[in-house]
């Protein structure tokens, strides 16, 4: 299938890398040498400062959007008008309500819309999900998870620290990673309380957001995004009635990713425990991708999808509201 990326920075690149059997057509950035760049990495492929030419272009069939946050919804609605199916990166919009035609609109044009929540694909991810649908952990209890960095000099003057441009700071940067990861394990999470506020950066957004989510029936995700870290940080904790899983480290700067399984005995005391490590290179922009091309070639929703995107965002908003009374 034919592609056109709309945003080439360093994801759109990334996503360039990780097209398998699709092919680049024409990429597009408001910075024209950033297009130009990425376009010289595929034969014949063409660059643009106009995102609208993507959109147009007859031959593309798939738009990967992977702007700014204030772009997302926008490109991505008019990508799906035109009939495309496309690939916006998290958090899909800076606001869940800019979702809601967008929602409409795909149904009534009968394309797939998936958003970027790659973490999925991780491979300890992958593994700690089959072993909760073979019910190796028993029923779910609640989840611990932590994602931090450090930042970098002049963090406070990029845009991500522009609500403008970002919408929010950290839980819309790493934030909605974590709630989708919390509700792809527990389900829907109705009850939300937390708190967002800025410790260190001089900057208008959070610095840190910190969240108690749980589900009907009571299950529990306690989550914290951090720019704070200073030594960049990833731990997801799982809690069933008869083992954890334990997933740390994304790899590169986060540290080697890593899934420990510790099963709880009958006698109780230490538990069984069985620990992978994959050290190799991340590979979940690749898999995410293939499994978008079977979503558009068997007709089916796509399993991180504008509705995830909408949940994670009403409770980003529903902290925010909390923070600001």
């Amino acid at each position: 299938m034919n592609v056109g990326i709309v945003g080439c920075g360093l994801i759109g690149g990334k996503r360039a890398r990780a097209l398998g059997d699709a092919r680049l057509v024409i990429c597009a950035d408001a910075v024209a040498t950033r297009a130009e760049a990425l376009a010289r990495t595929v034969p014949g492929a063409v660059a643009t400062d106009d995102w609208r030419a993507v959109v147009a272009r007859a031959e593309v069939e798939i738009v990967i959007v992977a702007t700014t946050h204030n772009w997302l919804s926008a490109v991505t609605r008019t990508a799906v008008a035109a009939g495309k199916h496309v690939l916006v990166e998290k958090p899909a919009a800076c606001r869940a309500a800019e979702l809601e035609p967008v929602i409409d609109l795909a149904r009534e044009k009968n394309v797939r819309v998936r958003v970027g929540f790659n973490h999925r694909y991780h491979p300890a991810f992958r593994r700690a999900r089959a072993l909760c649908d073979a019910g190796a952990l028993g029923e779910l209890m609640f989840i611990r998870g932590r994602y931090g960095h450090g930042g970098r000099l002049g963090y406070e003057q990029e845009w991500r620290a522009d609500p403008k441009l970002s919408g929010g700071g950290e839980l819309m940067d790493q934030g909605v990673h974590l709630i989708d990861l919390a509700r792809w394990f527990l389900g829907d999470l109705p009850h939300v309380t937390g708190f967002a506020h800025t410790f260190y950066w001089q900057m208008p957004v959070e610095d840190n957001g910190f969240m108690l989510l749980r589900t009907a029936k009571d299950q529990t995700a306690f989550l914290q995004v951090s720019c704070t870290e200073w030594k960049n940080l990833f731990s997801f904790e799982i809690y069933g009635r008869a083992a954890k899983l334990d997933i740390s480290g994304l790899g590169a700067s986060y540290g080697v990713e890593r899934l420990a399984y510790y099963r709880m005995l009958p006698q109780m005391g230490p538990p069984e425990t069985t620990i992978w490590e994959y050290p190799m290179a991340d590979d979940s922009w690749q898999i995410e991708f293939a499994e978008f091309l079977d979503d558009i070639r068997l007709a089916r929703e796509p399993a991180a999808n504008l509705r995830d995107a909408h949940a994670a965002l009403r409770v980003v908003e529903q902290i925010y509201e909390a923070t600001s009374e």
